[in-house]
């Protein structure tokens, strides 16, 4: 099958090299911006494989692959379309999982191939569901290569009433923390824990004139060591 990969994350890459190392493909390129896409049209591929590219696809384009085009999207369609499907699946308290899909004019909304569910903890920050859904996201595909290729899948139409979607601006508005704004202890966590995301600085709050960045990290109980059975409180 002759295939063209629109990719730019590790999920993305992962998949590219796994499909490059196998007898029954031959990906003809790799693209990774909007302006690539032309080249779909110079070598009309079989079928076109997105994973981690975060732009639209024309309809021009999408129509030119005889199989079509599909997507692998880190999130549980119809459950957080769009962007950064693992922060607001814990911001919102939206099933975490995985879906490959078909691609049309909409953004991630097309026909359902496959999905997978990954389980998130209240524990959870936003790179540890991150990772999750990566892994996932090669897994599920890998698993459902020989049936695509075969042309051996029943999709399923998304259920638009079901649907969330969030676009990029979103979550720059989420980042910014109001220190006049009233919620609930588990809302705050929900959202710090979201945005957490090591190496880069996402929640801040301003105070008096400063900014600080706003990272947390929680524990549960049981992996706490506590020597000799004693508590903090125990001991005084």
């Amino acid at each position: 099958m002759d295939v063209v990969f629109l990719g730019a994350n590790n999920a993305g890459f992962a998949i590219y090299d796994w499909l490059c190392e196998r007898d029954d493909v031959t990906v003809h390129a790799l693209l990774t911006r909007p302006g690539q896409l032309s080249l779909i049209e110079t070598v009309e591929p079989e079928l076109v494989v997105a994973a981690g590219f975060d732009h639209v696809v024309p309809p021009e384009i999408l129509d030119v692959p005889e199989r079509g085009c599909l997507n692998v999207h880190p999130g549980l369609l119809p459950h957080a379309r769009g962007y950064n499907p693992n922060v607001w699946s814990i911001v919102e308290g939206l099933p975490a999982g995985v879906t490959i899909h078909w691609m049309d004019e909409g953004i991630d909304t097309g026909d359902i191939v496959a999905t997978r569910e990954v389980p998130v903890s209240f524990e959870d920050t936003g790179k540890d569901l991150y990772e999750r859904l990566e892994t996932a996201c090669y897994d599920l595909f890998v698993e459902t290569w020989s049936d695509i290729r075969d042309g051996d899948v029943d999709a399923i139409e998304q259920r638009d009433t079901e649907a969330t979607y969030h676009e990029k601006a979103e979550f720059t508005d989420l980042c910014e923390l109001d220190p006049d704004e009233t919620c609930t202890v588990r809302e705050l966590l929900d959202r710090l824990r979201a945005l957490t995301f090591p190496p880069f600085d996402n929640a801040y709050v301003d105070i008096d004139g400063e900014r600080y960045y706003v990272d947390v990290s929680i524990t549960p109980a049981a992996e706490v060591n506590e020597p000799d059975g004693v508590g903090l409180l125990d001991a005084y």
